[in-house]
């Protein structure tokens, strides 16, 4: 299982990718889930993977061929529009679990990927796309400007008390780092490092980057003010009638 996330809000786009790729008593691998795609000045994108990693290193592998057959009849360059990506991306997942849908079948394993996509064309606003293993997508609304892919439940709450669209991009990443580690706690299955990725609007170069491991400062200094204000807030809640003092 994968957790990962964007968020978006008017100053730009936020992802968080965790990076356990199998989890076990006595097996656990890590693999990188986040892969950015640079041109400066012209677009910057941002792509994470959830699901069979053997669909997402194909698709991405697919990508990059495509990127260097100047006889390719798309690629991440030849989009105008971030959809018609989202719509390319789809359709490379389609073709290569098509491809292997037999064999897959035949083992009862899934060969299904999700992908969100998220970045920026030149002239063009801040967008993220949620690509579905059938090919078809969604954005994100005002309403909720977050998209999550594989084990979402846990890290949703957050996301939908403190995200809007006016939001700053650090408190956004803020948000996203807690969203991850609420899940990395409830679920073996997520895992560090936590990959996290900021996109500013109308910035068309690389988005700054980093690694939280669980010894990284950043993240044990997040984990513990989240935790200790968490206990701070919930012994603040109203008592019940039977707990308060007796008038006299």
């Amino acid at each position: 299982m994968t957790y990962c996330l964007a968020i978006s809000v008017n100053k730009g786009l936020v992802f968080a990718s965790d990076s356990r790729t199998n989890a076990g008593v006595d097996y656990v691998a890590t693999y990188s889930k986040m892969t950015t795609f640079v041109f400066p000045q012209n677009r910057s994108l941002v792509l994470l993977t959830s699901g069979s990693l053997a669909t997402s290193q194909a698709v991405i592998n697919a990508i990059k061929t495509d990127l260097n057959d100047p006889d390719a009849e798309f690629n991440l360059c030849k989009g105008k529009y971030l959809h018609e990506v989202a719509k390319y991306i789809g359709q490379l997942s389609q073709k290569e679990q098509k491809q292997h849908a037999e064999a897959m079948e035949k083992s009862k394993a899934s060969s299904e990927s999700s992908f969100i996509l998220g970045g920026q064309i030149a002239g063009q606003p801040c967008e993220i796309f949620l690509i579905y293993p059938q090919g078809n997508y969604i954005t994100a609304s005002t309403e909720t400007p977050y998209l999550q892919i594989g084990e979402n439940k846990y890290g949703k709450p957050i996301l939908d008390r403190i995200v809007s669209a006016n939001t700053s991009l650090e408190d956004a990443a803020r948000c996203a780092i807690v969203s991850l580690d609420s899940t990395i706690r409830s679920n073996i299955s997520v895992g560090p490092p936590i990959e996290l990725a900021i996109h500013s609007n109308n910035v068309i170069e690389a988005p700054y980057r980093t690694s939280l491991s669980n010894n990284s400062v950043m993240y044990k200094s997040v984990q513990k003010h989240w935790n200790e204000g968490l206990k701070r807030a919930f012994n603040k809640l109203p008592r019940f009638d039977w707990e308060k003092p007796s008038a006299k």
